[in-house]
């Protein structure tokens, strides 16, 4: 499948050709597939760096594995707030104005940048104080205050290239942003060995090399769209780099939910952690080894997802709404398809796969277990991934927030909170395969109508920009 090929088929889209369904499902395989490969490679680095501190022992895995949630939540921020400019780049490109998307770009990454040194503050603010909150014990709260203060000290650099490839990806290059993942976890073997093993730096030295890896990665990223992207380069165009205020506007009606999605996702996250962390280090190690092993299932499914916010986004913004539907139902079929024959080795490996992660024979013991026990919701946790990738896509934010919070505080943290003091570890992870179910039932239901299509459209207005407007 060539670069040529996709691009035909993306012109199919914005020019409003007609598209048999085999064509649909060429064109998400081919965005699909680089992305993938994207999400395995970040998939990877969180083995490496897992493993890599696993073999440190079972108190400084749980350091991270303590704080990881607070990590998610910044990290969520950040993700909300490229989405609000790489969909306005996704619907632009969908209706051939690229000089538009070009302005979003610039205007993004001014605000992506700004908004990630408040960010990074906040974290380095919190890093002494937050692993005991989180009601870490005495003996792991040093490690995780070292670890969270280094990673929180990087956002700024990580933040600015995930904008540079979310607006790649939105143009409908895939490609470029896969090689940046992969680049990032070969870099991340490397400097994690230096300051990890050579310097003797444990911890922290992970958090070091991780964020040396997103600065080499990002820096290229960024080179890369301002320069070379054939959407996107400003190279030889004057333009500002000062957001404007409609840009910001449109930015923000599609952030704004993501923010609250990540206060309510991560927030019970975080909520987890403190139901999880009484019941000791053991839990705490295999709890957070289990989430890396069981991305083995899940992080492909993002790169579907991926893809998908990309053919929703470029085919409403060409006003192609059936077309937006098909390619709704053809990712998350994929999705589903991958991460159930996913699923089913894990649930075979279970025990490998944590033993890849840890030497503890408790931990992985442990830990296979609740995998096993997760394994049971891989599949409508596929379509939970892709259908929010399709709302996002449509710049439907609010109500998947809304969904979310239904799912993850009442049915997740209620069950945790009752499971996990009469059964552990794997309390909690029986909660969690409930909620999933629960999860992919409320995106089936809300992609099975019209509704998450009309939040917003591009419009051409004589003399103007295209924008995105309501409807």
């Amino acid at each position: 499948m060539s670069g040529s090929r996709k691009d035909i088929l993306l012109g199919m889209v914005r020019n409003g050709e007609v598209m048999t369904v085999g064509q649909q499902i060429r064109l998400a395989l081919m965005l699909s597939l680089p992305a993938i490969l994207a999400q395995t490679s970040s998939m990877l680095m969180q083995y490496i760096d897992t493993g890599m501190v696993g073999r440190l022992g079972a108190n400084p895995s749980a350091s991270i594995g303590l704080i990881a949630t607070s990590t998610w939540i910044l990290g969520g921020f950040t993700a909300g707030a490229c989405s609000g400019f790489s969909v306005q780049v996704a619907h632009l490109c969908g209706a051939k104005d690229f000089k538009g998307a070009r302005a979003v770009l610039r205007e993004g990454l001014t605000s992506v940048l700004a908004l990630s040194f408040f960010l990074a503050a906040i974290g380095m603010a919190l890093s002494a104080p937050l692993p005991g909150w989180l009601g870490g014990s005495p003996e792991i709260v040093s490690d995780a205050s070292k670890y969270f203060l280094i990673y929180s000290a990087f956002i700024p650099v990580g933040a600015v290239g995930w904008a540079a490839s979310a607006m790649l990806q939105a143009s409908g290059n895939m490609k470029v942003p896969s090689i940046m993942y992969t680049a990032m976890c070969a870099l991340d073997v490397i400097f994690n060995y230096i300051f990890i093993f050579l310097l003797d730096m444990g911890v922290a030295g992970a958090a070091i090399g991780t964020g040396l890896s997103e600065l080499v990665t990002s820096a290229f990223s960024v080179w890369y769209v301002l320069t070379r992207s054939k959407e996107l380069s400003i190279k030889g165009e004057k333009g500002s780099f000062i957001p404007r205020r409609r840009t910001l506007g449109n930015a923000w009606g599609i952030t704004a939910p993501m923010w609250l999605q990540n206060v309510i996702m991560r927030g019970a996250y975080v909520m987890s952690t403190i139901i999880v962390a009484p019941l000791g280090a053991i839990a705490i190690a295999a709890n957070a080894f289990a989430i890396t092993a069981e991305s083995f299932c899940y992080m492909p499914t993002y790169g579907i997802e991926e893809a998908s916010t990309t053919l929703i986004g470029q085919s409403l913004g060409a006003g192609r709404r059936s077309v937006a539907k098909r390619f709704s139902r053809i990712t998350m079929t994929m999705g589903a398809m991958i991460q159930t024959f996913l699923a089913i080795l894990m649930f075979i490996f279970s025990n490998q796969l944590m033993g890849l992660l840890s030497v503890d024979p408790a931990v992985v013991e442990l830990g296979a277990k609740v995998l096993r026990i997760e394994a049971f919701a891989e599949t409508m946790y596929a379509i939970s991934i892709v259908g929010y990738g399709c709302c996002v896509g449509a710049g439907d934010t609010l109500m998947p927030s809304l969904m979310n919070f239904i799912s993850m505080w009442l049915v997740r943290i209620g069950l945790a909170a009752i499971l996990t003091p009469r059964f552990g570890l794997q309390g909690y992870w029986i909660a969690m395969c409930a909620e999933l179910n629960v999860r992919g039932l409320l995106f089936l239901w809300r992609l099975g109508g019209d509704k998450w299509m009309r939040r917003k459209v591009v419009e051409k207005k004589e003399g103007e920009e295209l924008e995105l407007i309501e409807i």
